[in-house]
């Protein structure tokens, strides 16, 4: 069963999965320019922005997790790498926080009665004391949501070509150009699964045609659109709705 709620931290989501891992279904996880920080059977992990779909090799019976906005999670986390060096990685936290820190707040989550809430409270505490995120950002990743092009994204935050892809490379993991798509992709799948035609979702996403949306569906995911919903595949692979939640969730 799964279930996501907004979270008290400005546009991020907190979820929980749980499920027998005999009858789980392994669905793959596509990219949707977020990060995740992931508490899976007492483990604690980061999962870095996608660039491809992702398929657990070997799902955990209970997750809980908080699902960042688009380029906040470096800095809630305190993250030492840019955000790039998490590109389609699913990283302990350990490596990134130190063994005695992750263990911490691994057992504090473990022991919480409310997994996930325990865990959001963790990054309240943090991004309290984190350094406020980036406006400019904000409003490109704005501006991209809303099917803006990169140009008019960097023109409306003030940003040149040169600093924006420098930017979003330690944001978001990427270049405006794979967000861009990313998001738009994720626009095309709401679509579908709202139940539009593939043609209608692709005009409206803002892709060319059907034939563009295709193309890209295959390129950041690696399968078609009749093949990911007919296998009730949702955004996250461990959401039981068809229609994609938002959800960079994985272990």
């Amino acid at each position: 069963m799964y279930a996501e709620r907004p979270s008290r931290l400005a546009g991020a989501f907190v979820w929980t999965r749980a499920v027998a891992r005999e009858t789980a279904a392994v669905r793959p996880v596509l990219p949707d320019g977020c990060m995740d920080l992931i508490w899976a059977d007492g483990r604690l992990l980061v999962a870095g922005p996608d660039t491809r779909a992702y398929v657990p090799r070997d799902p955990a019976a209970a997750y809980a997790g908080v699902r960042f906005a688009p380029g906040e999670a470096p800095g809630v986390l305190g993250l030492g790498p840019a955000a790039s060096e998490l590109r389609d990685r699913r990283v302990d936290l350990a490596e990134l926080w130190g063994d005695r820190a992750a263990r911490r707040l691994a057992d504090e989550v473990t022991g919480a009665a409310d997994r996930a809430a325990a865990l959001e409270e963790a990054v309240l505490r943090r991004a309290a004391a984190a350094p406020a995120p980036d406006p400019r950002l904000r409003a490109v990743v704005a501006r991209l949501r809303a099917g803006g092009s990169v140009a008019a994204a960097a023109d409306e935050a003030g940003l040149g070509a040169r600093q924006l892809h420098r930017r979003s490379l330690a944001a978001f993991g990427y270049g405006p150009k794979t967000l861009a798509r990313v998001l738009r992709l994720q626009r095309a799948l709401a679509l579908v699964a709202a139940g539009l035609p593939y043609a209608e979702a692709a005009h409206r996403a803002g892709c060319a045609d059907q034939a563009h949306l295709a193309r890209e569906m295959r390129a950041l995911t690696g399968t078609t659109l009749t093949g990911y919903f007919a296998g009730s595949g949702a955004r996250s692979a461990y959401s039981d709705t068809a229609a994609p939640s938002g959800s960079n969730t994985t272990a």
